[in-house]
């Protein structure tokens, strides 16, 4: 129940009785805490404070009329929520603010603070009431909230960058592994090349070369790696462009057309160089048997995806195998098996215009994998 000097200060207030007035309504409806101000008087004094009001703030009354309320700020009252309420009473409208405010004895409090005009029939700006409620409760809850999701957010971008660099690490390593692989292998291929030059025997000599074009397949392999990105990815057209350009510039037969019709399709990085081998094995085979007669022509290397599924494709329009038997025994047959083998493919001949079609399908796990994310 609010005090006698309380109602006594409401008789003060130059108010119209029975017009709605708002001072003796606030006093009986809340015990909230309501201080009434007077702009009409110099620096907007305070001149009415309930019993709510002196407890919540620790002052007496006597302490509190005649002043402005700035009193209840302190060091750490956010200066641009001052702005706010001192815009609001110049503006004469309403304003609802969570500020911080400072007790008598020091403590901080969260005041929810709500402050409306109070204008006479003729509009005329009479008093400005304001009502307060300590809040310290939700905003603290509110400040360690956002204070713990700001923690979180710094341990994520900290383990973020933890992560990147490891991988970049990573990355740095895979690239370095893979350059000496291919400076290795190429020392090979120059130590091949050299014993080939030894042999006088022309069918060693031709299976020497295959062997060097083999070893500088895989080399082509670690180069394209060197320079990618994703270490964890291989695009099998980069590797069909590289592989069937070099093998027709090297054959010297410029009488024979290169057409590549490659779309990119990305598969696992354990897949290159099985695919490497295999894209060489083909591509050899038709430089060797197709324009064996010095004619010229044309090969065809296809690279897209089919499904779930990588389809390479070589075809040529030489005189091809007709009427040439396969010896599944030879070294390029098994070699062409194990490796289809590695790869879970099929590898099919098929019917061409003329000179011969492979086609070599086998399944894309990075694809596989995406669809079971």
């Amino acid at each position: 129940m609010e005090s006698a000097e309380a109602w006594r200060l409401t008789d003060r207030l130059q108010a119209e009785h029975g017009k709605g007035d708002p001072f003796a309504a606030a006093i009986r409806a809340t015990r909230m805490a309501m201080i009434i101000t007077d702009p009409r008087l110099p620096d907007n004094p305070i001149v009415f404070v309930n019993d709510a009001f002196c407890t919540l703030s620790g002052y007496d009354r006597d302490e509190i009329m005649g002043t402005n309320c700035r009193f209840l700020q302190g060091p750490d009252t956010d200066r641009d929520d001052v702005r706010r309420i001192r815009e609001a009473v110049e503006a004469r409208r309403d304003i609802a603010v969570d500020l911080l405010n400072y007790r008598k004895d020091g403590t901080r409090f969260w005041n929810a603070l709500y402050m409306s005009p109070v204008v006479n029939e003729d509009g005329e700006l009479l008093y400005f009431f304001a009502s307060q409620l300590d809040v310290t409760h939700r905003v603290d809850a509110h400040l360690q909230t956002r204070n713990e999701k700001a923690d979180v957010e710094r341990q994520v971008i900290e383990r973020t960058r933890e992560l990147t660099e490891a991988l970049a690490a990573k990355t740095m390593l895979v690239h370095e592994v893979d350059h000496r692989v291919k400076n290795n292998l190429q020392m090979i291929s120059s130590l091949l090349g050299m014993q080939a030059r030894t042999f006088t025997d022309p069918d060693a000599q031709e299976k020497m070369r295959l062997m060097l074009d083999r070893v500088e397949a895989l080399g082509t392999v670690h180069r394209l790696l060197y320079v990618s990105d994703d270490v964890t990815r291989f695009d099998v057209a980069d590797c069909a462009r590289e592989l069937a350009t070099e093998l027709v510039q090297a054959s010297g037969r410029s009488e024979i057309r290169l057409r590549l019709e490659l779309e990119s399709v990305v598969t696992a990085v354990d897949k290159a160089a099985p695919v490497a081998l295999m894209l060489n094995e083909l591509v050899t085979n038709a430089l060797k048997h197709a324009f064996a007669d010095g004619r010229g022509g044309k090969i065809v290397v296809v690279v897209e995806p089919d499904g779930p599924d990588v389809r390479l494709e070589v075809t040529d329009d030489g005189t091809g195998m007709a009427g040439i038997a396969v010896d599944p025994t030879s070294f390029g047959q098994r070699l062409l098996q194990t490796l289809a083998r590695q790869l879970g493919a099929s590898v099919e001949r098929l019917p061409a215009e003329l000179g011969t079609r492979v086609v070599v399908r086998f399944p894309n796990d990075a694809v596989e994998k995406a669809a079971a994310r």
